[in-house]
């Protein structure tokens, strides 16, 4: 009895609704900043269900907007919430459920894309990186503007254990437009499949929850919307520096069409790019004509291990950059110069 009556201290008092709030404030989603507001509280219920229990738990929710999904979050027992709005007109109707929510609820008016998330939450939460996740989780209907930017941001968190995940490795559930939210789950040889399913895969177990058709939103949408959850992995399956698995998985999928060897190629100078590729692929042991969308995380694996080794071997590699060489070449043919040019690049000795 005394445990029942604990659990529903925890329950939001009676409230104006997410409607009449937006009503009140005279609040509409602005359309430059991809916002879409998810007023069905049976949906943002569903969502947090996404992330299992709550209770007790640490949660920082991104873009709260009206605070819908907020409600649910703080009606499923989270201790501490911390939400983290752009848009100022946003922060009145947030105070009203941080009254109301018996000081669960913190606010931060500030950009989730430099907000330092590791600052605001306390140590004594945190597990080390073998262990169980933390009970810290991230949540948020992310605005498309800002979606895939910002997942990547915390792909690399996660890889360097930086950010949010200097608490251990702490659990995300997200929307996402629903086109992306099926590359970041596309499997080998799946149409979807990009550089977003494999940074995704690599460090994290990924799935797609389900999805909420655009016209639960106000404004509606043009498209659906899929709910994705994240655990970062124990280990991740690529021993490499994030960037140089990014720069190479990058420039697989700039010709996903065509075979793996030809997005390769550009990883390297001119000068030195047939024989550099070749060594490559014959160190990593992938067949050349394999898609992009063909290869497996242990063929990106073997990939990245062999241009980290050419790397080794002439570290000015990986600061080459194939469109700064065209660029410089295109400058010189305009200005009747030699593409000795190119040997002016900034970046130190040249590769190869």
């Amino acid at each position: 009895m005394a445990a029942s009556r604990k659990m529903g201290s925890l329950r939001l008092p009676p409230l104006p609704t997410v409607g009449e709030l937006i009503k009140l404030y005279n609040l509409r989603a602005e359309k430059q900043l991809s916002q879409n507001f998810l007023l069905d509280l049976k949906l943002t219920d569903k969502i947090v269900r996404q992330a299992g229990s709550l209770t007790g738990a640490h949660v920082c929710e991104v873009g709260p907007g009206p605070g819908g999904l907020t409600r649910s979050i703080l009606n499923a027992e989270a201790a501490d919430v911390l939400v983290v709005e752009k848009d100022s007109r946003f922060i009145p109707g947030l105070k009203l459920l941080s009254e109301a929510s018996a000081g669960r609820l913190r606010i931060v008016h500030g950009d989730i894309l430099t907000y330092r998330m590791d600052r605001g939450f306390p140590a004594a939460i945190s597990k080390p990186w073998e262990e169980d996740p933390p009970n810290l989780h991230i949540i948020g209907n992310l605005p498309f503007s800002v979606s895939t930017p910002l997942i990547i941001k915390w792909l690399e968190n996660i890889a360097d254990r930086t950010g949010p995940f200097t608490f251990g490795r702490a659990r995300l559930t997200l929307t996402f437009q629903k086109e992306v939210a099926e590359r970041l789950t596309a499997s080998t040889g799946s149409s979807q499949r990009s550089r977003l399913s494999i940074m995704a895969q690599y460090l994290c177990t990924v799935k797609k929850r389900f999805v909420i058709p655009g016209r639960a939103f106000v404004p509606k949408p043009e498209v659906d919307v899929g709910v994705v959850h994240f655990t970062p992995l124990v280990k991740p399956q690529i021993q490499q520096p994030f960037k140089l698995v990014e720069k190479v998985v990058r420039n697989v999928f700039q010709f996903r069409r065509k075979h793996c060897h030809k997005g390769i190629r550009m990883l390297f100078p001119e000068v030195c790019r047939l024989e550099l590729t070749e060594e490559m692929m014959q160190r990593a042991d992938v067949d050349p004509v394999l898609r992009p969308t063909e290869l497996t995380i242990p063929h990106i694996r073997a990939l990245s291990d062999a241009y980290a080794h050419l790397c080794a071997n002439d570290p000015s590699l990986f600061s080459y950059d194939f469109r700064e060489e065209l660029r410089l070449k295109h400058l010189g043919r305009n200005h009747h110069t030699s593409v000795d040019a190119f040997k002016e690049m900034p970046s130190g000795p040249q590769p190869c």
